[in-house]
């Protein structure tokens, strides 16, 4: 398939006493990682950091697993998301309104621990998701 748009995103992620969590967003009923089209010009992980900003107000996003992303299998006529894992010490979920929209962009967030993001995420994200945990040394679940 050919790619026709390309798109950019961050696994956001931050540890707890008790485990990792990652951060999904619900927008209707789809679950997904912040992310977003790629502007003219623009490169995947300044594609991927704005999002995070916009859709989730993540602003402190560190790369201590490198700045290498992992990129998605074409769905949705064409398009490939590169995903890239991101550091943060924020707590709270907060779902910005978005200029254009006059709303926010998602439903709901939740930090959530992997195994719960497997079970929440569509088919075309669990391999970026079994990155992320191969790369934390963490099992998803059964």
């Amino acid at each position: 398939m050919q790619v026709r748009e390309r798109a950019a995103g961050v696994v956001p992620l931050r540890r707890d006493p008790d485990g990792w969590r990652v951060l999904i967003l619900r927008a209707y009923r789809n679950w997904d990682f912040p992310k977003g089209r790629l502007d003219p010009g623009e490169t995947p992980l300044a594609a991927a950091l704005r999002e995070a900003r916009e859709e989730a107000s993540l602003e402190d996003l560190s790369f201590p697993w490198g700045e290498q992303g992992c990129e998605t299998a074409p769905y949705s006529r064409g398009k490939v998301a590169t995903y890239f894992m991101g550091l943060t010490a924020r707590q709270d979920v907060v779902l910005p309104v978005s200029a254009e929209l006059g709303r926010p962009e998602h439903d709901e967030g939740r930090w959530v621990p992997l195994p719960e993001a497997a079970r929440l995420l569509p088919e075309r994200l669990q391999p970026i998701l079994r990155w992320a945990a191969t790369t934390l040394g963490e099992p998803l679940g059964p």
